[in-house]
């Protein structure tokens, strides 16, 4: 089965942070957060547009691949290791917040998150950093 949707994202992945709340009391989201969902919606809306898609409707399934970028001062042989997927990422971002980012694809890749029924995140090393957001329509069962 092949995905309706395909959307790549080029540079290090993160994840949502948790709001911030100041002294006086005023909540805030992290300028990180803001513009990596920011940038993850415009890359989105351009797809979506290229393919002349509006929001899907009904269920769906996601999968996530975040593709971590490796340490400049990890030897040739443990490079190489994680390039085969011998050793995978157990640094941050955590998976379930890599996994919040796709709230800003709301209305424009589906009409609300919610009708994602199936999720999928991978953490893997690259020498391309990126995140990969793959989506598959549902059918829905049919009762009586």
């Amino acid at each position: 089965m092949t995905a309706i949707l395909t959307i790549i994202l080029l540079g290090k992945p993160r994840g949502k942070q948790r709001p911030r709340v100041m002294r006086n009391g005023i909540t805030y989201t992290p300028k990180e957060t803001v513009q990596y969902e920011t940038a993850l919606k415009m890359e989105a809306a351009a797809t979506m547009q290229r393919e002349g898609s509006k929001p899907y409707q009904g269920p769906l399934r996601v999968t996530v691949a975040a593709f971590l970028p490796i340490a400049a001062s990890w030897s040739k042989k443990k490079r190489a290791a994680a390039l085969a997927n011998l050793i995978r990422p157990t640094c941050k971002p955590d998976a379930d917040n890599i996994l919040k980012m796709l709230d800003g694809l709301n209305g424009i890749v589906w009409g609300d998150d919610s009708q994602i029924v199936e999720a999928q995140i991978s953490k893997l090393y690259s020498d391309q950093p990126r995140l990969v957001v793959s989506v598959w329509e549902l059918e829905q069962g049919r009762v009586g």
